[in-house]
């Protein structure tokens, strides 16, 4: 028997409708084949995301593992792929997968310790930007479908039709700004495995048996997409979020990365377009957050 969150229904509901629901109703059954399937024992309470469950499992030999049940869609898909990629090397290792559900059994972390209580949000912004430094040291995998040269087109594509829902002269001009840095990079969208949703809460403890020579920090949970590291920056701006340190970050993890800093400009005022084409077609306003970091950033130093 496993506990089915409350907060995991909602986010399903809310995100993929009569799928998400069709997808919390399975997950007793799926979780009981993999269990079987994978000589696997429940090893205490779960965890959840917006699209998994997290069941700490024991192996036969008594190996921590983590069993990840998970809604498969484009950005899930990737996960085992990009994975595969860095076998370990600043992320989570992942022991076995299931293609036709996007099932993952992982080398189980130390979820008590995730970076987002570490009080110093400076020295977890190095963290991220560590981990980020190596993660973007290989070249995608040509399995890896998602391309953020595909992914830049397609926003600019759509922004036309959606800056007129921006009601305010001074927003719809910093969007403008927004999608104009994106086109004078978009024709170079690079080649480098990104993790794309590197925040705080996405960096666990390795645990003592985990880490070694591989870091106290790993990274799990990676929606990956080919690209340019520059796109990698904004959730580290973003989560946790001090308008005072905008700057700072920036730079920093742009130092330790070793990235140009009018690329990764451009590309982090892409995520600002990307998360507002979101909210103003999904009928929100943008966060306004999300806009102080484009304002702050958009202007060099």
């Amino acid at each position: 028997m496993i506990d089915i969150p409350a907060g995991l229904a909602a986010s399903q509901e809310r995100f993929n409708g009569e799928a998400g629901r069709a997808f919390v109703a399975e997950l007793p059954h799926r979780a009981a084949d993999f269990m079987s399937r994978w000589s696997l024992r429940l090893d205490g309470p779960s965890h959840y995301g917006m699209c998994a469950l997290v069941l700490p499992v024991l192996r036969a030999d008594g190996t921590r593992a983590a069993l990840k049940l998970q809604y498969l869609d484009e950005e899930t898909a990737g996960e085992p792929i990009a994975l595969r990629t860095w076998a370990g090397e600043g992320a989570v290792r992942l022991l076995d997968y299931d293609t036709t559900t996007g099932t993952l059994l992982l080398e189980r972390l130390d979820a008590s310790r995730a970076l987002t209580h570490e009080p110093d949000t400076r020295a977890a912004t190095l963290v991220i930007a560590r981990l980020l430094a190596r993660l973007t040291t290989v070249s995608a995998s040509p399995e890896l479908h998602r391309r953020l040269g595909e992914v830049a087109a397609a926003m600019l594509e759509r922004t036309p039709a959606v800056l007129p829902l921006l009601p305010d002269l001074s927003d719809r001009r910093l969007i403008e700004d927004c999608a104009a840095a994106v086109r004078e990079v978009a024709t170079e969208p690079g080649d480098r495995l990104l993790h794309w949703d590197l925040h705080y809460d996405n960096v666990l403890g390795a645990g003592n048996a985990n880490h070694g020579a591989r870091g106290q920090w790993l990274a799990i949970d990676p929606k990956p997409l080919a690209g340019d590291p520059g796109f990698e920056l904004f959730p580290a701006l973003d989560n946790r979020f001090e308008p005072d340190e905008i700057r700072w970050r920036f730079d920093a993890m742009t130092d330790v990365i070793g990235i140009d800093r009018a690329r990764a400009r451009a590309w982090t005022l892409g995520r600002v377009l990307q998360n507002t084409l979101w909210s103003l077609e999904s009928g929100r306003p943008p966060a306004p957050d999300h806009l102080d970091i484009a304002r702050r950033l958009r202007t060099p130093r």
